[in-house]
């Protein structure tokens, strides 16, 4: 799977993709994640990739130009996808995930400023959005995008089971069942008295068709 990050900021999530999870799919080459920068493409000695909107209006938009050439010089896969992070776009979830998880290249357009020259949808799929808030820019979304895509392909986690038991897998109508690790009692002291809190006995017992039910039935 190949992931393609048009921005400004090419720098900015380098120590993000290069730890843990990422940094181990991208050793074994299961995926590629690549960095695109607008400003190699903008003509003026400032490398100015954004202007102010026609009509008025706060802030600076990014250019078309420079987002277009930035377009035509990634090399597409034969099943890819391009799209612009954007609050109104279609909401990002678990099945979104597993769709684009079904391609062969994701190109993401991480907007900065007050957002893009409206053109650019003429050049994009569609648009996503992580959440009905704004920030900053795009960076941050195609992370999140990044790492939830990432986490279905084959071979990235080390338990491929992993992703098929994970909170909103499948038809999205779970959450995960509650975990619990050594040790198999915590003890703490409340307003001067000792508390305890155990794991369920039934994790403990080594019955896998009781774990099972108990699992299903505690899924909150």
């Amino acid at each position: 799977m190949h992931f393609e990050v048009i921005t400004i900021f090419p720098n900015i999530l380098d120590s993000y993709f290069n730890e843990s999870i990422l940094k181990r799919a991208q050793k074994k080459k299961l995926i590629t994640i690549n960095f695109h920068d607008p400003r190699q493409f903008a003509t003026d000695v400032h490398k100015t990739v954004d202007d102010r909107p026609f009509g008025g209006g706060p802030g600076m938009l990014m250019k078309i130009e420079p987002l277009y050439k930035t377009l035509k010089k990634i090399k597409r896969a034969k099943k890819s996808r391009v799209i612009l992070f954007d609050p109104a776009g279609k909401k990002f979830d678990q099945a979104k995930a597993q769709e684009f998880s079904k391609l062969d290249q994701l190109i993401m357009i991480a907007g900065r400023y007050e957002g893009v020259d409206a053109r650019v949808e003429k050049f994009i799929d569609e648009k996503i959005s992580i959440g009905p808030y704004v920030l900053s820019g795009g960076e941050l979304p195609a992370a999140i995008v990044v790492e939830a895509v990432s986490r279905l392909l084959p071979g990235v986690l080390g338990d491929d089971q992993s992703s098929v038991e994970e909170t909103f897998s499948g038809d999205g109508s779970y959450v995960e069942y509650p975990h619990y690790t050594r040790p198999e009692v915590f003890e703490y002291m409340e307003k001067g008295k000792k508390k305890k809190l155990a794991v369920p006995k039934v994790l403990l017992s080594g019955n896998h068709r009781e774990i099972k039910e108990w699992r299903e039935e505690h899924r909150k």
